[in-house]
This record gives structure tokens, sequence and C-alpha cells, in this order.
């Protein structure tokens, strides 16, 4: 912040450039279907993995050799790239360039916006030009959070828009992320403006415990630590590979049913990592609600954001998936929504939520036109929701939904569970009206 404004934004420019050529690289190296060496940071190894039956016709020969240095400009790479058009298609290199371009544009826009020009506070307190330089600091940590989050979904939305499914290696390190951030400074947390719905005479992190901000209370005792401990376990749980057969229960009964999920779960290898991932988490939250203070305030903070933020889809997966006995959405969309949550907490997460059909016009007009496909996955619109949440935060957060959650108070849960029911209830009864339409036809 002691640097001169136009060296910062020349800084800003250069971390989007590579935070754009980083997202580019996830993109096409690490999806799970089509990985694609198009990334001038793909090594060799990475290209030799896909399997020869996977490998478009036109891989051939070693044009993979002759990329240098030079090759991994950000923007510049890409225009030296196109020599490649023969290989990866005509035109492969138009959209990673757009991404970099963006992300130079955006990162430095979005520390304007957070940091000096006050975005996310009322327009009473950024017009105080002494109230901004206080917020300064704030809002550069918001930014940096942000910045992190951004570039992570990016690499989500273009892999969902390719594929339908967002790969764990975005969504699970992004979590962590999230988590040690929080722990670091609750300040990466937007602010609240209190009094709630009244003229602004303070600003606070809005953490777990907004909007109401009372005393530490039980969260800061062995039960919140108990809490944590459970959020935590249900989120591994959760990655672990768990096949339930509603077949085999009605067919064999419910412990062959067991038996067969409990099978299933220690299949894979991947239950070796998932309970060595719970292990260091545990030992981290022990050692952090040790600490107490504003560390564990901070971490409670981001748990308390992936419950709400990833239940909230995965309660809505479960609920819809047995009312139209099909799959709803993928999990891909739950760890997404968990991630968000851990940056940018519960209430930011749930208006993300709500916010994320608004912009599903939009996102479908743009991807209609360049690929002729109406069907858009949910990762974009979640992906938009959390952008629109930002960018609008006073509005959305400070301006409606706070006051809201003061109103309603414990109502809240009830509704919730309440809208939750009536969607499975419509859904379900949507399911039989077709059902009975094409039998009938």
């Amino acid at each position: 912040m002691n640097l001169p404004l136009g060296l910062r934004c020349l800084l800003l420019t250069i971390l989007g450039l590579f935070a754009g050529a980083l997202a580019n690289h996830v993109i096409s190296t690490y999806a799970y279907i089509t990985p694609r060496p198009i990334s001038p940071w793909t090594r060799q190894s990475r290209w030799l993995a896909v399997p020869e039956k996977h490998r478009p016709s036109s891989w051939t020969g070693d044009w993979w050799k002759a990329r240098n240095w030079l090759d991994c400009i950000p923007v510049i790479g890409w225009f030296r790239l196109t020599r490649e058009a023969s290989v990866h298609g005509r035109g492969f290199w138009v959209r990673p360039l757009l991404i970099e371009l963006t992300m130079a544009i955006g990162l430095p826009a979005l520390y304007h916006y957070e940091a000096l020009a006050g975005g996310l506070l009322p327009a009473a307190a950024a017009a105080n030009p002494g109230f901004l330089k206080t917020f300064e600091p704030v809002g550069t940590t918001i930014f940096f959070a942000h910045a992190i989050l951004v570039t992570l979904m990016v690499a989500a939305t273009f892999i969902d828009l390719d594929e339908k499914t967002i790969p764990d290696i975005i969504t699970i390190p992004g979590t962590w992320m999230g988590l040690i951030v929080g722990t670091i400074s609750t300040s990466i947390f937007m602010p609240t403006s209190l009094p709630v719905g009244g003229d602004v005479t303070s600003i606070k992190e809005t953490t777990f415990d907004s909007p109401w901000f009372g005393p530490p209370g039980i969260w800061f005792s062995g039960a919140g630590f108990l809490v944590a401990v459970l959020i935590w376990s249900v989120w591994c749980f959760a990655l672990a590979d768990r096949r339930w057969s509603g077949i085999v229960a009605r067919r064999r009964g419910l412990g062959r049913a067991i038996r067969h999920f409990t099978n299933g779960l220690f299949h894979y290898g991947s239950w070796k990592i998932l309970l060595s991932m719970w292990a260091v988490g545990f030992l981290l939250l022990l050692t952090v609600f040790k600490i107490g203070g504003t560390p564990w305030h901070g971490l409670f903070t981001s748990l308390v954001g992936l419950a709400v933020g990833g239940g909230i889809v995965w309660a809505i997966r479960i609920i819809a998936s047995w009312a139209m006995n099909m799959e709803a959405m993928g999990f891909g969309d739950v760890t997404l929504m968990a991630m968000i949550g851990a940056f940018i907490g519960w209430q930011g997460s749930l208006a993300a939520f709500f916010l994320a059909p608004f912009t599903a016009i939009f996102i479908v007009i743009i991807q209609y036109i360049i690929t002729r496909d109406a069907q858009v996955p949910f990762g974009p619109y979640l992906c938009a929701g959390t952008l629109l949440t930002i960018l609008k935060w006073d509005s959305v957060y400070n301006g409606w939904f706070a006051y809201n959650i003061i109103t309603l108070g414990p109502m809240l849960l009830w509704i919730s569970v309440s809208m939750l029911g009536l969607m499975g209830v419509m859904l379900f009864v949507w399911r039989q009206i077709k059902y009975r339409l094409i039998y009938r036809e």
C-alpha cells in the first residue's frame, strides 16, 4: 500500500496475467475427461499420460518439443502458439488469451473497487475520504482473498462448461485455502454496516455471528470445537466414494445395502488420502482452538460458510434427485459452493446461491451464441452469483439480507427447511404428471 498507485496497478496487472495463465493451465490440463496439452506449461509427461485411444488424431509428431520459454509469457505466448492450430484446432488459443486479458484488467479493477473506492461499503461511508483511508488495509486484505477465489472460480467455470463436471483438484485445495486465509485474518470477510437497517455508525467483519454480533458464547467453548470437528468430518466423508444402492436395499435388504455401501467406501485407495486429510485438519482445528481469539473466530467462520454453502446445494441435490428419480445436480456443485462459503462466509454463500438463477439468462445467451448449446451446468451460475454478490455486497447484504435475518431470527431456519420440503413435493408431483402424460401417449 506504500507503493505509488500506478506501480500497484502495474503489479496487479502482472499478477492478473499469471493468475489467468494458472487458470488456463488448470482448465486444459486437469480436466477429468478431456485433458488437452494446449497449455505452454504442460509437461511432456502429462501429454504422454493421456491414453492413446483418447488422443485426437492430430496429436502426432513432436510438435510439443518446439515450445520454449517465450511461449509461456501470458497473452504473447498464445499469439506464438497459433502455429499449433493444425494440432489443437482453429481458434483454440482465443479463449485462453481472453481469460488472461480479462484477469489482467479485472484484478486491478477489483482492487480499485474494493480497497480504494469503497465499493463494499454504504454510500455514506464510501463518500468519506477519511473513512476510506482507514478502510484501505481491510479492503486490500479482502481483495487478495477474492483474487484467489476468482482465479479458482474461473478454472472451475470453464471446466464445467466443457465437461459438465468440476474436478476436486480445484475445490478441495481451494477450500483449504479459504480455511487458511480465514484463520490468518477475519478481515477477509466483507463488511457489515451497523446498526442494521439504520444510518451507518460503524463497520464490522461479516463473521459467522453477523449481523447479531453477540458475546462469544458456546462457539468459543468445547461445544464450538465439537461443532467444528463435526463440520470437518462431514465434509471429508462427503468427498469419499459413496455408492448407496436403493436397488440392493429393495431386493436384498437394508443390511446387505449397508455392507455394499461400506465396501464401496474402502474399495479405492482414496480413503487413505481422505483419512490423512481429516487427521491433519483435526490437528489444525485443535491447535487453532487452543490459540483461540481471532484465529479461531476466522476459522470457525470459514467452517460455517463451508457447511452452509455446501450443505444447501447438497440438500437440494438429495431432495431433487429423489423427487425426480434422477441425478439433479453434480456433487462438484456441492464442493464448489463449500469452497465459496469458506471464503465469503455463510451469509455470502446464501446470497450467491439465490442470485445464481438471475445470472443464468446472461450465461445461457453467451454460451448459445458461442457454441449453439443452450444447456449450461449449474457451476457457472454459482460462480456468477458469487461475483455478483461480491460486487453488489452493500445492496445485497447490508441493504436487504441482514435486515431480513434480524427480522426473521430463528424462523429463517424453519422457512428454509419448509422451502426445501415444498420444492421436493413440487418436483415429485411434476414427475408423476410427466410420467402419466408419457404413459398415456
